[in-house]
């Protein structure tokens, strides 16, 4: 094996993009992760840290373009932390955010994956993030995104993956930064964007507080401000709710990480009980006051952390028909895991947009004794990225039924 160092060029194929999103290669007895590529690209590659027998690289020359590598139209990708698959034509996206998840299906989870994980492409693949986090550099009057693997925020104009009131708001963001007529003390800028182009801003800038938004979501109407968490890509949250809860109904349903109760509202009209947890009290209120909008009284939400309250509650519940959670990105912690299995519900869904965290999760419910993985399906909310939405459905596996079921008489 050949002693790379920090620096060193070298000449390599990129085999296939891993989760996280970049490319595999292999070189000197080494395997090379290497930024921005392409499954196919021959490059020269320049070696940025090593670490063990794995080394992590930059492309300084493409040699040979895959078929499916493109020319990045936006003039800050590169530089900008935001999007890692734009040199990607869009059906090499899908196809590579698949093998993502099958690869951490097979080596996280432990699992077989099943033979077709269908995924459901954005109708946009360009202008559909209807939220965004722009970092503000006071002292060099700079908004934008941080550099990628840095803390430097990249300025940036224009963002070609925002919904245009949103490009309207980074523009008058900009005007504001020139102006000098920020917040002294903001250092982040969060931004949504609801129904008719109305936007809301945390911090707020012009308003004395937070602006709320609307958007209606399969008949259902959700109120939210950028000051909580609501999904980015509106365009597919309809398909992603009917996939997540498909022909669901029973006596009992617990929603955990509710948020605003994107699934809590048509969960409580399909459920006679629904719960909701949500640590966020701010998204909490919002999800009380959807509910409250809706007419739906047979759902209440409880504000606490949701491994905290399902291990204290969880008795109490039983018996539970159906589990959904949508955590964030870390996914569900050990002790929301342990809960579920003492819960036993008989269905769960899981809805991730992390296919590693998912895939460690799954490795504890889905056992002999625990669950069965039934379906995973995938979403693309997150065009021009490594990111992707999947939902796994679980049952309970058949041989916990069997030690569960009444004795015959």
């Amino acid at each position: 094996m050949k002693d790379l160092r920090v620096g060193d060029v070298v000449e390599v194929e990129v085999e296939r993009l891993v989760p996280g999103g970049a490319g595999l290669a292999h070189a000197h007895g080494r395997t090379l992760f290497v930024a921005l590529a392409a499954p196919g690209d021959h490059v020269r590659v320049r070696i940025e840290r090593v670490r063990g027998g794995v080394a992590f690289a930059v492309i300084a020359e493409i040699i040979t373009p895959a078929p499916a590598r493109i020319e990045p139209p936006c003039p800050y990708f590169g530089r900008c932390g935001g999007c890692d698959f734009q040199q990607l034509t869009y059906g090499a996206q899908l196809e590579a955010k698949v093998e993502m998840i099958c690869d951490c299906l097979r080596r996280i989870a432990r699992l077989t994956p099943p033979a077709d994980i269908p995924i459901t492409p954005a109708p946009d693949a360009w202008h559909y993030r209807a939220r965004a986090q722009w970092q503000y550099d006071r002292e060099r009057k700079r908004l934008g995104y941080y550099e990628r693997g840095s803390h430097t925020v990249c300025d940036v104009a224009a963002c070609p993956v925002v919904v245009p009131a949103l490009q309207t708001l980074l523009s008058e963001l900009r005007a504001a930064v020139a102006a000098r007529s920020l917040p002294e003390d903001a250092h982040d800028f969060q931004g949504v964007a609801g129904a008719d182009d109305a936007v809301s801003l945390a911090p707020p800038v012009w308003t004395d507080e937070v602006r709320e938004t609307v958007r209606t979501i399969g008949g259902e109407r959700y109120r939210f401000d950028a000051a909580c968490f609501f999904q980015i890509n509106h365009a597919l949250l309809e398909p992603l709710v009917r996939a997540a809860i498909r022909d669901a109904h029973g006596t009992t349903a617990v929603d955990l990480y509710c948020g605003v109760g994107l699934f809590t509202l048509p969960l409580a009209r399909r459920f006679e009980r629904v719960t909701g947890v949500e640590a966020n009290a701010r998204a909490g209120a919002y999800a009380r006051r959807n509910l409250m909008d809706a007419q739906l009284t047979n759902a209440r939400i409880e504000t606490a952390p949701t491994g905290q309250w399902l291990a204290r509650h969880a008795r109490k519940l039983a018996p539970v028909d159906l589990v959904l959670l949508d955590p964030p990105r870390t996914g569900a912690d050990a002790e929301t895991t342990n809960a579920i299995l003492a819960l036993r519900p008989q269905r769960i869904v899981y809805v991730s947009c992390d296919p590693a965290t998912l895939a460690r999760d799954l490795r504890a419910l889905v056992n002999d004794d625990g669950y069965t993985l039934d379906s995973i399906a995938a979403f693309d909310m997150f065009p021009q990225t490594h990111h992707v939405e999947t939902i796994a459905h679980l049952s309970r596996a058949q041989r916990e039924l069997n030690e569960h079921r009444p004795a015959a008489a």
